[in-house]
């Protein structure tokens, strides 16, 4: 048709294939889950182990990942590796839960964190300003104007990959340099030395909320429960694959951008959580009047980057952050959505989600996906509080990760002489290592989170029936 590109457009190079893994990932997780993490293990030393162990966990898996990115260079990325690896059913699992929770309740996650972060700047965008009433449901100024981003990221990608690049590369890049600036300034031009002094005394000393001491397993406990903020924060990593048709060279250029996007934001982060640990204390009190009161456990709405920048340089540093957040949070939803519907895109190929998504409009883009997309995480804005959009998340995304890279060791069999540009850094040991650590920290969600985490599988098993239902209207 007229009206219908006839394939995707090679435009994204090496440096704007990284600049959509970093930004993807860079959102507001940074700015917000140190909080709680210090909140679970209550030490500097095991807060800072917890960002490590993430960073690692999430390079090995890139490095992982790379070999399957080379083999199969196509639209639609973590899902074609899968269907390939095992069978439809295990691809359409994994569509199912992208759509139903991973993609879409990150991109409602991260609209909320913007504008949340935006009342800060406009205090109308408050969760106590409702505009309608329902009982069951109150819609404020902040699901609006969440909802409003969303809707706004959509259109733009809508008018094609160029025009969503050129917003991911503006955004991606002041990110990082505000990030940077943000490390510099609190690591080399301010400190409290009473915070720092603080933190040293008990840097390796882990304490539970409520003063125990922990250590054996309870302390696995706490660092597992503590990493659904640091693997959410360090997450959509692969959407790059996701858009691989669009990609120059595909078969160097991703494995390349994997490795090189994931190592300077995990830099980064780590850097991040020193200057907080420079700025305030990691005990507080719920009831601190002041932000060195409160300290990085009790950081006001957990908004550590805000409270960080008070502490160091005042009212109008913390009000800069804020404004650091929005943009932060406004570039890595564009990454998400511009990548999501390339994954409902390859699934209506292989007839396993509505035909019309697997079209691409005059601009060579999934038009229909795109939209589709939009609505649903619209409405996941509605279903609850970033919190809980967290463990849905992490989970899901957690089961699916495992399964990919065990991919690598089926391909390896399934297809040994196939073409493989790039070789998994480490095989086997690294992979194995990702796998293992993923394991345990699904194994302590699931005791430790059941609300959410079991939601979460219930979500992934419930594909099941969908599958083959989806099979007979097909067949029908």
């Amino acid at each position: 048709m007229a009206n219908e590109a006839s394939g995707f457009k090679k435009s994204l190079g090496f440096v704007d294939s990284t600049a959509l893994v970093a930004g993807s990932m860079i959102g507001s997780g940074i700015f917000i889950v140190s909080a709680d993490i210090a909140r679970n293990v209550g030490a500097p030393g095991w807060m800072l182990i917890v960002w490590v162990i993430t960073g690692l966990m999430t390079i090995f898996a890139a490095l992982s990942y790379g070999e399957l990115a080379s083999m199969m260079p196509r639209a639609g990325g973590q899902y074609v590796y899968i269907r390939e690896a095992f069978n439809p059913l295990a691809g359409f699992l994994y569509g199912w839960t992208f759509f139903t929770v991973i993609q879409t309740g990150t991109i409602a996650a991260v609209a909320m964190a913007f504008a949340k972060f935006a009342g800060v700047l406009v205090p109308w965008f408050s969760e106590g300003n409702v505009l309608l009433n329902l009982g069951f449901l109150k819609i404020n100024t902040v699901h609006l104007l969440a909802i409003f981003t969303i809707v706004l990221l959509t259109f733009n990608n809508l008018l094609g990959i160029q025009s969503g690049k050129w917003v991911q590369n503006i955004f991606t890049f002041l990110k990082v340099a505000l990030l940077i600036g943000f490390i510099i300034l609190g690591l080399f031009f301010a400190g409290n030395s009473d915070a720092v002094a603080a933190n040293n005394s008990y840097f390796c000393q882990p304490v539970a909320i409520d003063g125990t001491a922990l250590s054996g397993w309870a302390l696995v406990a706490a660092v597992g429960v503590a990493m659904v903020g640091s693997l959410f924060s360090s997450d959509a990593w692969n959407n790059i694959t996701f858009a691989a048709g669009e990609v120059k060279n595909a078969k160097r250029n991703i494995p390349l951008s994997l490795v090189a996007g994931v190592a300077l934001v995990t830099v980064l982060y780590i850097l991040a959580n020193f200057v907080y640990l420079n700025a305030l204390p990691l005990r507080g009190t719920a009831g601190g009047e002041s932000v060195f009161e409160k300290g990085i456990q009790f950081a006001a709405n957990d908004r550590l980057g805000s409270a960080s920048m008070f502490g160091l340089f005042g009212n109008m540093a913390a009000m800069m952050m804020a404004a650091f957040v929005v943009i932060s949070t406004f570039g890595c939803n564009n990454g998400l959505i511009l990548s999501g519907a390339r994954v409902y895109y390859a699934m209506a190929k292989d007839d396993l989600f509505f035909k019309s998504a697997g079209k691409l409009n005059r601009f060579a883009v999934p038009a229909a996906g795109l939209k589709v997309q939009a609505v649903w995480a619209s409405l996941l804005c509605l279903s609850g509080t970033y919190s809980n959009l967290l463990d849905y998340v992490v989970f899901a995304v957690l089961i699916f990760y495992v399964l990919t890279i065990a991919g690598i060791f089926v391909l390896r069999r399934k297809m040994p002489d196939a073409e493989r540009p790039y070789k998994t850094f480490g095989y086997p040991i690294v992979p194995v290592l990702y796998m293992a650590a993923a394991a345990l920290v699904m194994f302590v969600l699931l005791i430790y989170k059941p609300d959410y985490t079991w939601p979460g599988l219930i979500i992934v098993i419930l594909g099941v029936p969908v599958y083959y239902i989806w099979q007979k209207l097909r067949v029908n």
